[in-house]
């Protein structure tokens, strides 16, 4: 079952996807879920509803209409990042660049950050839950992943997809797992890669990473004809799965 909430005394809204249970059945656990720069667009909802098919509870909030990023408005940006026209992809690099520029503000990070911070403490009212909360995201999503585990010491486990590094300076705040999922041709972020990895073993956080050979960014969006890689994403897939069922089980 799924429906639209609005959160953040309605400064925001989210798609929630509810598992179907037996009766008197707890979910498995709760997911907040974050969206790509694009927005909260059906590739999105979608695997919101495959976790929740898995019985998960989640929570998957639009935090970029606030800067105009609508979910229309994300299809159409993505539909120019990802054209087969190097033309239509070049002229559009100054809309790309307009669209995404507000988001880059301190003040919108701050506020993004308190926004994902609502929808575990909705999560957490929920029957069932007792505190079985997680987070996972896709780029800016796996970003926003990292902040959240460094900012709520109720995510237990917290999986972001090919995420920009956190504030290393912000890792000994996370207290739950992490597991980092990256493709091999995404160099910024593999750049980046042995540096977060020896934060965390510093700060004592459990942080696994896994690369996907030939993979790049945005390897698990089937909704990108560059980027999706078949073999990768379901693979990890199945690890995200294994990785929630060890870390979320009931108590």
């Amino acid at each position: 079952m799924t429906e639209t909430i609005s959160l953040g005394g309605g400064a925001f809204e989210a798609y929630l996807a509810r598992p179907t249970l037996a009766p008197g059945a707890p979910p498995k656990g709760a997911m907040v879920l974050i969206h790509e720069i694009w927005g909260l667009v059906p590739h999105i909802t979608g695997i919101a509803d495959r976790l929740a098919a898995e019985g998960y509870l989640v929570i998957a909030p639009d935090i970029l209409s606030r800067i105009g990023v609508r979910p229309q408005i994300g299809l159409e940006l993505n539909a120019i990042m990802t054209s087969q026209d190097e033309r239509v992809r070049t002229e559009g690099q100054p809309r790309l660049r307009e669209a995404f520029a507000p988001m880059r503000a301190p003040e919108y990070a701050e506020w993004a950050i308190a926004a994902l911070i609502d929808c575990v403490d909705f999560l957490a009212e929920q029957p069932g839950i007792n505190g079985r909360i997680g987070v996972m995201g896709f780029c800016f999503g796996g970003t926003y992943s990292f902040a959240l585990a460094a900012a709520d010491a109720r995510i237990r486990v917290a999986v972001p997809f090919y995420g920009s590094p956190p504030d290393l300076s912000l890792v000994p705040r996370i207290t739950g797992t992490v597991r980092a999922f990256y493709g091999e041709n995404d160099p910024a972020l593999m750049e980046s890669l042995p540096g977060v990895t020896s934060a965390m073993q510093s700060a004592g956080v459990d942080f696994v990473s896994r690369v996907y050979e030939g993979a790049g960014h945005a390897f698990f969006n089937d909704t990108n004809p560059i980027a999706y890689r078949e073999d990768a994403a379901s693979d990890a897939w199945a690890r995200v799965l294994a990785i929630l069922d060890e870390n979320l089980a009931a108590d």
